[in-house]
């Protein structure tokens, strides 16, 4: 279960709310011969916050169905000069089973690929492993951290790791487009679709909140899983919270504000 909420994490999870800050309109003024016209406030472009406009350091909630906090998730994007540098840390478990994964990855500033790694601790299991994709020769190289068992698999020219993958489908809704559905870099691959389900209103921290609700659709070799996605209609497309149905109830990831 634990592990579901992570996938879901990587995929969608986790950026901070981004408000932008209107100036109210002033009464114009009388433009004398010889002055420069005043900029009134209304013609004034607004200060825009969040990925893709600023860096953002954000924290969301890992949330038992109960309601009960099972720990926290915290994501982060850098800009750098070749293009962007992305983490999501998670530090979350249950009694006897504790969880700490760190993911990274970076791409250019088309949002494609360049990297990506994993450090995973699910219990007494662990699995650390990166990938590195050669645009030119389109492939990407997964190597153990031993060293040992290296593979290679081909890649489209601009393929997204699932990290990077968050970040572009909030570039694409935030210029009114769904991603189409594509091939992820997981280590292996899984392929993703998204799904637009219309305009929704939920609840975040103590505000009603009118939201993009997208239904996501992952699956790899071995798992499965479908997910709801609600973005904040901001600028920045803030995805807001994160909800997983499972047997035994529903899951979620809410941003902290």
């Amino acid at each position: 279960m634990i592990r579901a909420i992570l996938r879901v994490a990587v995929f969608y999870g986790i950026t901070a709310f981004a408000q932008t800050g209107f100036a109210q309109p002033s009464p114009a003024k009388p433009v004398l011969t010889g002055q420069a016209k005043p900029v009134l406030a209304s013609q004034a472009k607004p200060v825009l916050t969040g990925f893709p406009f600023t860096n953002e350091a954000l924290t969301y909630t890992v949330n038992w169905p109960s309601g009960l906090t099972l720990g926290e998730a915290h994501l982060s994007a850098t800009g750098i000069t070749t293009g962007w540098r992305f983490e999501l840390s998670l530090d979350a478990g249950i009694p006897g089973f504790a969880v700490k994964d760190t993911y990274r990855s970076t791409a250019s500033a088309d949002l494609c690929s360049e990297s990506f790694s994993k450090d995973l601790a699910h219990g007494s299991r662990k699995n650390n492993e990166t990938v590195t994709i050669d645009k030119a020769a389109a492939t990407a190289t997964r190597t153990p951290s031993t060293g040992v068992g290296s593979s290679k698999i081909a890649v489209p020219d601009c393929v997204h790791d699932a990290l990077t993958f968050l970040f572009y489908a909030r570039r694409e809704l935030g210029q009114g487009r769904v991603p189409p559905t594509q091939g992820l870099i997981f280590g292996a691959m899984y392929n993703a679709s998204l799904q637009y389900a219309g305009a929704e209103t939920i609840q975040v921290g103590d505000k009603q909140v009118l939201t993009d609700k997208v239904v996501c659709h992952i699956k790899g070799p071995a798992s499965d899983i479908q997910f709801d996605a609600y973005f904040d209609r901001d600028a920045a497309r803030t995805p807001l919270s994160v909800r997983v149905p499972l047997p035994i109830g529903k899951f979620s990831l809410e941003i902290v504000r």
